[in-house]
Formats: structure tokens, C-alpha cells, sequence
């Protein structure tokens, strides 16, 4: 028979988790406290009340991404869906949407500009995970999007895993680069600044495929006809507004402005407006709350 076991022998073990701090939940942000005060008239003292005696309220945006924030060719204006959502939370500090300043920068500047405090806030696509919370804070999400791929018709190509040895483009800085870098087929991945950067790299032939969120691949391939987005869902992007950890009193009333255009459908407005091409208008992300 089998050798006797000293006492307390498990097989198999039961293997006790890591002492770790508990996983953080990356869609849950803090919880607004009570009910939007009205524009101008800010808590004293508050991280608010300093962006209205300023005058305008800065945000870090995109101005390369079709669609999310863009230069409208006919006015010069800076346009989309994340600048309607950044206006929106102008409109509740000021009580005027153009109290704005835009802050045009890349996905590897998101979270510099806020720990140099050089924005306010950023409204770019920006994933939220464990390890930017450890540098930054977040609102509830404002999209929920997914990593897919964005190729030429006729390509072939239908996966990540047809990749392997070939280029991919991601923008610098994104949680796309380290997914495509960690596949196990192995593409080469290639970053740019801006998602617009890849879709010329992949027009000219330098690049196999584009690797983004499905939201931002839509947009680029509205853009360019013989593109095609293929693939399956390979990850999941929740994008919240990012603002430096010291002004958690800004993420919470940011949070109440999302809660507000949840609910008397402001939201679904402005996702119609710049989205509803590609199908029906979802219903908003649900905000998570951590406290």
C-alpha cells in the first residue's frame, strides 16, 4: 500500500493567496457627496472653488482621434465625444461649457500632466487599472470599450495569434502596447503618439495591423474605407476621466456631473451625436463606487 503520511498532509494543497493588498476594482471611483452645487458657487477651499477663481477649468484631450477629440477641418474647433464630456463638466463648474482650456497631448503624457498638475483633468481614452490608480485617480467610467485589431481587407489576418513575427501598431504608453508585447504568438510591437499615427503607418505598409480599443478603430476605419476591424475581444477598457489623487474632492463632484448626464440623458446624447453611426446607443456604463 502507499507510504503513510505524517499528519496534516494535504495533496493537494490548499494554496493560500499572496499577502498582498487586496485587488483593487479598477471601475470604482469615489462616491459624489450629495447634490451638484450650483455653478460659481463652489465649497470653499475645495479644488473647485481654485478652478473657478481661475477662470477656466484645463483638460489633457486628444486632437488626433476622429470622433473623441479632433479639429474640425471647417472651424478649427476641437470636437467629439470626450470634448462634449469635458464640457459638461465646465458647464457645472461655470455654468458655461466654453470654460475650457484644452491641453492637446499623447497617451504617454496622461499621467505626467497630471502628477505635474498641469491639467485638471484628462478625458483620453484613458484605460483605468491597478497600477495607474497607484498613481492617479479616476472618475466612473464614461465608455466601456475593447482591444481589437484594425486591418487592410483582404488581409487575412484574423487574430493576434496570425501575427506573430509581424508588426503591430499601438500608441505609446497604452495598456494595448504591453497586451500586444505579451501575446504568446509574439508580434513585433511598433508605438506611435497617436492612433492616427498607425493608421498611416498601416496605409503605407509598414505596419501589419493596429491594435486599440474597438471605439477608436470604428473611428479609423469610418476613416479609411479598404480597413476592416477583425478579431475577438482580447481585453477589457473601462475609460474613466483621470485627475491627480490629492483632489479626490474634484473626482467626486466630476463623478455627480457623470451621474447627472446618466440620468437626464445627456450621455446617450452625446454618444448618439458622435457614435450612434455605428449602431444603437447602449446604455451608459454603470458607475462603481469604492466608498
Amino acid at each position: 500500500g502507499a507510504a503513510p503520511l505524517p499528519p496534516n498532509v494535504q495533496m493537494p494543497a490548499d494554496v493560500p493567496s499572496p499577502l498582498t493588498a487586496p485587488p483593487c476594482v479598477e471601475r470604482a471611483s469615489y462616491r459624489p457627496t450629495g447634490a451638484l452645487p450650483p455653478p460659481l458657487a463652489m465649497p470653499a477651499g475645495s479644488t473647485m472653488a481654485a478652478i473657478v477663481q481661475r477662470g477656466r477649468l484645463t483638460v489633457g484631450i486628444d486632437q488626433n482621434a476622429y470622433l473623441f477629440g479632433f479639429r474640425d477641418p471647417r472651424t478649427g474647433q476641437l470636437v467629439g465625444f470626450e470634448i462634449d464630456v469635458a464640457r459638461e463638466v465646465a458647464r457645472a463648474l461655470f455654468g458655461d461649457p466654453e470654460a475650457v482650456q484644452f491641453v492637446a497631448i499623447t497617451t504617454a503624457d496622461r499621467i505626467p500632466v497630471l502628477v505635474d498638475k498641469r491639467v485638471d483633468m484628462v478625458v483620453r481614452t484613458m484605460t483605468m487599472t491597478c497600477e495607474r490608480w497607484k498613481q492617479v485617480a479616476f472618475s466612473t467610467e464614461y465608455v466601456s470599450s475593447h482591444q481589437r485589431l484594425l486591418v487592410n481587407k483582404g488581409s487575412g489576418i484574423k487574430s493576434l495569434d496570425d501575427l506573430g513575427g509581424r508588426k503591430v501598431c499601438a500608441t505609446r504608453g497604452s495598456t494595448s502596447i504591453a497586451l500586444i508585447a505579451g501575446r504568446p504568438s509574439r508580434p513585433v510591437p511598433v508605438s506611435t503618439d497617436s492612433t492616427l499615427d498607425c493608421l498611416v503607418l498601416l496605409q503605407q505598409g509598414q505596419v501589419d495591423a493596429v491594435s486599440t480599443i474597438d471605439i477608436l478603430l470604428l473611428a479609423l476605419a469610418s476613416q479609411d474605407p479598404g480597413t476592416e476591424i477583425v478579431g475577438p475581444e482580447v481585453s477589457d477598457e473601462p475609460a474613466g476621466a483621470g485627475v491627480t489623487s490629492a483632489a479626490v474632492d474634484l473626482v467626486r463632484f466630476v463623478n455627480a456631473v457623470l451621474d447627472r448626464m446618466r440620468a437626464d440623458g445627456t450621455w446617450k446624447q452625446i454618444y448618439a451625436r458622435w457614435l450612434g453611426r455605428f449602431g444603437p446607443t447602449p446604455e451608459p456604463p454603470p458607475a462603481v463606487y469604492r466608498d
